[in-house]
């Protein structure tokens, strides 16, 4: 009977969190798969822009389509561009606050929930031509932000996941 029992415990791996069980490991296995670092960082940086999109309903065609002409992994960035809905919400009402500001060319923003209650009351047309100039602006301020923070997201991620596919082939090496 005691030769049944483990000589010495064994203890389980520590459990893992949301944010690596849901986002690093993905990544990872893309890189397992053969995507190269550069495409990665690519993949990460345009979903990152599409995914912040100010215009609900976009994420996955914009996304998806992005992918397919760029030849990037269209489950890659499906996954990150979606992980990042949270956010998109989170910077909807700033933007939108900030578009329309941009193109009424005033100070304060018109845009508040009191009015959009009265014009979607009261005037739809005058709520609609308010909700189109808001959104124009939030596309105008997103086209801006993407142009500087692709970029830089690509040229800071390149290099990580260059050291991560090495850290990744050194280990397989020295598994087998």
């Amino acid at each position: 009977m005691s030769d049944l029992l483990p000589s010495s415990p064994v203890t389980p791996p520590p459990p893992v969190g949301w944010f690596r069980r849901r986002a690093l490991e993905p990544l990872l296995n893309l890189l397992r798969q053969g995507l190269s670092p550069r495409q990665l960082a690519l993949t990460v940086a345009l979903a990152t822009a599409c995914g912040l999109v100010p215009l609900l309903g976009v994420t996955t065609l914009l996304a998806t389509v992005a992918a397919v002409r760029l030849r990037l992994n269209v489950a890659a960035m499906l996954l990150v561009s979606h992980l990042l809905s949270p956010l998109q919400l989170l910077l909807m009402i700033p933007l939108l606050q900030w578009g329309e500001r941009l193109i009424s060319n005033s100070k304060t923003s018109g845009l508040t929930l009191e009015k959009l209650r009265y014009y979607f009351a009261e005037d739809w047309s005058g709520g609609l031509q308010v909700l189109w100039r808001a959104e124009l602006g939030a596309l105008l301020l997103w086209l801006g932000l993407s142009a500087v923070v692709g970029p830089l997201l690509f040229v800071v991620l390149r290099p990580m996941f260059a050291h991560l596919a090495a850290r990744q082939k050194a280990k397989a090496i020295q598994n087998a």
